[in-house]
């Protein structure tokens, strides 16, 4: 298994905040549903290549969409995928980087709301 490098600060420095939260909607948009604008079982199962896990068993994929599905309907939802990847960062939920301001999380909310 590959050791894990979270890019997420850096890219967050590089970028500013609304161009990181642009690149994680592009992200969302390369594994969502075209139809139902969602990230689905079946479109993270056929787009697992796009994230180099052609070899993930369905178990594995309902796990990670039930680890972001905050609603409940077995999908994310663009605001989902965006928490969730925040979360799944320990630079950024270790400490806020210097060039944003509040708490990741509330980086995307502000965003959304």
């Amino acid at each position: 298994m590959k050791d894990f490098e979270d890019y997420f600060p850096s890219m967050i420095k590089r970028l500013g905040a609304e161009g990181f939260i642009s690149e994680l909607c592009y992200g969302f948009q390369r594994l969502m549903d075209g139809e139902k604008g969602l990230i689905t079982f079946e479109s993270l199962k056929r787009n697992s290549l796009l994230l180099g896990l052609n070899d993930m068993m369905d178990d594995e994929i309902v796990c990670m969409l039930s680890e972001g599905d905050l609603d409940g309907d077995g999908a994310l939802s663009q605001f989902e995928f965006c928490i969730l990847m925040v979360r799944l960062s320990p630079g950024l939920m270790e400490g806020s980087p210097q060039s944003m301001e509040g708490s990741p999380q509330s980086m995307v909310e502000d965003l959304y709301m």
